[in-house]
């Protein structure tokens, strides 16, 4: 009989900070939901995944479906989300269900296993904690008002395990606002045996959160950094095109594709972090179909193949050479664009100009450069 998943990941996890949604954040070169998803997908004790997503999340969270794992529409409240995922596995019916909060990236293959094998041994449901130890207080008005004693009591942490169908019915019997699902199976009255926790197990909540996490993966990254140099001359028109942002100008910028000399440096510094040559060995000059091409497909097919490989842009920088236009005014709409291309946060993200004060072709107006670095990340 089969084990299926429901990983929770429809909150908005405000108190971790960053743009997006702690789930969707980047760690250790992949996103948080990532490396949850992988740790579940690896173990051969799960079958079906259910990915419980917040609507707004539907278009960043669809590349994790598919094979096991199934997208579904969350509510409000966490165990309202959870309800919608058990809901899903109706069809499936597994026999026992593991319910995960998606926060909690670095669960390990030996913790999945252990509630696994509670629930096999007759364990009607069993979710792992861990003993505290530190002395407890309680306060009042920023002073200590007692101690609370320590025995009996533990962390609680996921996934929680049970009994597929007697969950369900907990859930759907619920008047709502449980803290946990555990909670939920004492209301129904079912025994929860208690497995052990791990330490590293701890759920990503606040951004230094986040930190903790990166030094547990920190042993196996793997850190690559490219540089890239571009230069188009001026040629007649008006206007220019640069890090995916149309500017009025005299003059236009002369190349085979829109000749957008900042993104170009910028697919050639992550071609290059890759070891891939640059954007003229994917994209020949030579072949009429890239003429005047959009160079947001060079950066899409570069930050493509870095994926495929297991890496993440980890940030870039990007500097234009030039006396005019005058990028200053621009340069934050340049980098959210690079960033909205590339598929990362916009603080990975720096665009910055400077001149050759007059010196050289740059100098003489006669063109724009570009030069980029790129810093690639994989776990």
């Amino acid at each position: 009989m089969t084990t299926a998943a429901v990983i929770v990941a429809a909150g908005r996890g405000s108190r971790a900070g960053g743009a997006l949604p702690k789930q969707w954040r980047r760690l250790g070169g992949r996103m948080v939901a990532e490396h949850t998803l992988a740790a579940f997908r690896a173990s051969p004790l799960i079958g079906p995944i259910v990915l419980v997503i917040h609507p707004d999340d539907r278009k960043i969270a669809a590349p994790l479906a598919g094979g096991e794992v199934t997208l579904v529409e969350g509510g409000a409240t966490r165990d309202a989300s959870v309800r919608a995922g058990l809901e899903a596995l109706a069809t499936a019916a597994p026999r026992h269900v593991l319910i995960h909060d998606v926060a909690r990236p670095l669960v390990s293959a030996a913790l999945i296993a252990r509630v696994c094998e509670a629930l096999q041994a007759g364990a009607q449901a069993a979710a792992p904690g861990l003993a505290l130890t530190d002395a407890l207080w309680r306060g009042a008005g920023g002073a200590v008002a007692g101690v609370v004693p320590r025995e009996g009591l533990y962390r609680a942490q996921t996934p929680q395990g049970f009994a597929y169908r007697a969950i369900l019915a907990a859930h759907r019997a619920h008047p709502g606002g449980a803290a946990d699902d555990v909670e939920v199976a004492r209301a129904a009255a079912i025994p929860v045996a208690i497995v052990e926790g791990e330490a590293q197990n701890f759920k990503i909540t606040t951004p230094g959160d986040f930190v903790r996490a990166e030094q547990h993966l920190g042993g196996h990254m793997d850190i690559r950094v490219g540089n890239g140099f571009d230069v188009h001359r001026f040629t007649e028109g008006d206007h220019v095109t640069l890090c995916g942002v149309k500017l009025a100008h005299g003059r236009a910028l002369k190349g085979h594709s829109d000749a957008d000399v900042g993104m170009h440096a910028l697919s050639d510094a992550i071609y290059g972090a890759l070891a891939e040559g640059d954007i003229g060995r994917h994209f020949p000059p030579s072949d009429a179909r890239w003429k005047g091409a959009a160079s947001r497909i060079f950066l899409e097919h570069a930050v493509a193949l870095a994926e495929d490989r297991g890496y993440a842009l980890g940030n870039a920088d990007v500097t234009l050479i030039c006396e005019e236009p005058k990028i200053g005014p621009h340069a934050g709409e340049m980098a959210a664009t690079l960033a909205r291309i590339a598929g990362v946060e916009a603080g990975r993200i720096s665009v910055k100009a400077t001149t050759s004060e007059r010196l050289g072709f740059a100098g003489r107006k006669e063109g724009i450069a570009a030069i980029a670095t790129a810093t690639l990340v994989r776990p």
